[in-house]
């Protein structure tokens, strides 16, 4: 029999839901159980696609070419796995979903509802990922907040599910907000919130509180007298200085027995690896800088895999990596903020804005000898700044950027000429690459042929080849369509651009060795 976790939130989002859904699933797949993981997401895109990482953060791509919630990205970190679009479900694509059937006839003229239609579709994603992945548990992240009127169809299908299956669970996340005026922890807003629960029906299992604080065992009385919830299943989850720490904080909090008492199952646990992993995290090493040189600095999230990658790789590396962002669009400070840190990445994105700063950092990083990585959109610039100022071509840009430029050293895929619909259209998901040997590229990969994932819609004009590899570019992976994947300067320490993005892949336990190496060169 399946067993169905839901894991919910209230009070306020940005509580951790995903770090806290992602702890338990590594937790119950280090128990010896096959865990799916799944994201309900309650906006009305189809997918991620198309959002602005201001409104969304970052754009996560599966293996399968989903664009789809970053909180996917945290799954295959935590669980070391490999997930798909299927993954993560969004309120527009059941919509999608159900008028598309509408339209074929399939509901025999029947008046569409929220409730049965809408809620069936919710179970029936759940029930064919279960399926897909032959799992026995699958952990159901809610996005969003109780009492938002986005997530009731969400929440009144896990309802239903309740009355269908035996085994479903609901574990809810909230926040506890300290009062320093008052040196008080303050649970009503929990206690409205799991109110506004079991208005729908559904009564949490276990209660995770977030806050500042470790909650006490005098408010843990308080809620248990308020709610009824067991003191035990009541979970303080305070801000830990990596979130990597989670599930061992879960662990000493005896998650694990309070899962076996709800599953009346006994199971060893081995989570040593992660243990492993965890440890090398506080130890020491020698700091360095690496300087992020993008656009979105101000929001964190939009490049949160990025982070990840260079935070797995101060384990390969024995290293403590830390992170300073540099906007490109101050160019003012731009040399200087270059300067101050050990090395340079300009990470992926779209337009036109920022863009001049960045081709002004890899003009620095080229004739400082300062390593630089460039990745997706990072290529473009290493590339656009090549031809402006090494093989002459001042007026060298991209169409993307200019679309009358004179000389469109980077333009569209062939592929995205005819494309009428921006959403779920670019080069996306995983594809094999050449790598050629005797090269950096080569060095880091150690063997001909790999695969990384993709999501981009300009390319490298391969009618530019000859002149950008006659004036000492050398071009060190391309794809099977013969498409540039990666460039690298032979005279540079580390100087390289990747079309694909490499962040994506990484995981604390095996981690993409092209950070790795860059790390090494600084």
């Amino acid at each position: 029999m399946a067993k169905y976790i839901f894991v919910t939130g209230g009070v306020m989002s940005s509580l951790g839901k995903g770090i806290i859904s992602s702890s338990i699933g590594l937790i119950l797949k280090s128990m010896g159980y096959k865990v799916s993981m799944l994201k309900f997401d309650p906006y009305l895109n189809v997918d991620a696609g198309s959002m602005n990482p201001y409104q969304h953060g970052e754009v996560f791509v599966t293996k399968d070419g989903g664009e789809v919630d970053l909180d996917i990205g945290h799954y295959e970190r935590f669980l070391s796995e490999d997930l798909s679009k299927a993954n993560n479900v969004t309120s527009g694509s059941i919509y999608k979903t159900i008028i598309e059937k509408e339209r074929k006839g399939d509901y025999l003229g029947q008046t569409i509802q929220v409730v049965p239609h809408l809620t069936d579709e919710i179970i029936l994603r759940i029930k064919e990922l279960l399926k897909k992945d032959n799992s026995e548990i699958i952990v159901v992240e809610i996005g969003g907040t109780v009492g938002d009127i986005e997530s009731l169809p969400f929440l009144e299908a896990a309802s239903e599910l309740k009355n269908e299956e035996k085994d479903v669970y609901f574990f809810h996340v909230t926040y506890v907000p300290y009062l320093d005026i008052t040196e008080e922890l303050k649970t009503k807003p929990t206690q409205h919130s799991v109110k506004e629960l079991r208005s729908i029906g559904i009564y949490p299992d276990i209660l995770f509180l977030r806050g500042k604080k470790e909650i006490k065992e005098s408010e843990k009385d308080k809620l248990f007298r308020y709610l009824g919830i067991p003191k035990e299943r009541i979970i303080s989850v305070i801000d830990l200085n990596s979130h990597y720490f989670v599930p061992e904080l879960l662990l000493n909090s005896k998650i694990k027995e309070i899962l076996e008492e709800l599953f009346d199952e006994k199971r060893e646990i081995d989570i040593s690896n992660w243990k492993n992993f965890t440890s090398k995290l506080n130890r020491g090493g020698k700091i360095k800088k690496v300087g992020i040189l993008g656009k979105y600095i101000e929001l964190k999230d939009a490049y949160i895999s990025l982070k990840e990658a260079l935070i797995h790789s101060q384990v390969e590396t024995n290293t403590k990596i830390e992170t300073i962002w540099i906007s490109s669009e101050d160019l003012k400070n731009l040399e200087k903020n270059i300067n101050e840190v050990d090395g340079i990445i300009i990470p992926g994105g779209f337009g036109k804005r920022g863009i001049e700063g960045m081709i002004e950092g890899a003009k620095i990083c080229r004739l400082s000898k300062k390593p630089l990585l460039g990745i997706c959109l990072g290529l473009q610039i290493i590339i656009i700044e090549f031809f402006r100022n090494v093989v002459g071509l001042n007026d060298s840009n991209s169409t993307e950027f200019d679309e009358k430029t004179s000389n469109p050293i980077i333009d569209l895929l062939s592929s995205q000429r005819d494309i009428k619909f921006l959403g779920g259209t670019m080069h996306l998901g995983e594809s094999e690459l050449i790598i050629k040997e005797n090269t950096k590229a080569y060095q880091i990969y150690k063997r001909i042929f790999t695969k990384e994932r993709h999501r981009h819609r300009y390319t490298f004009n391969l009618s530019y080849l000859d002149i950008l590899e006659k004036n000492g570019m050398l071009i060190s992976g391309r794809s099977r369509d013969g498409e540039v994947e990666i460039i690298e300067l032979k005279d540079h320490p580390f100087y390289i651009g990747v079309q694909f993005h490499p962040e994506f892949s990484s995981k604390p336990l095996s981690q993409h060795p092209l950070f790795s190496s860059f790390i090494n060169s600084l």
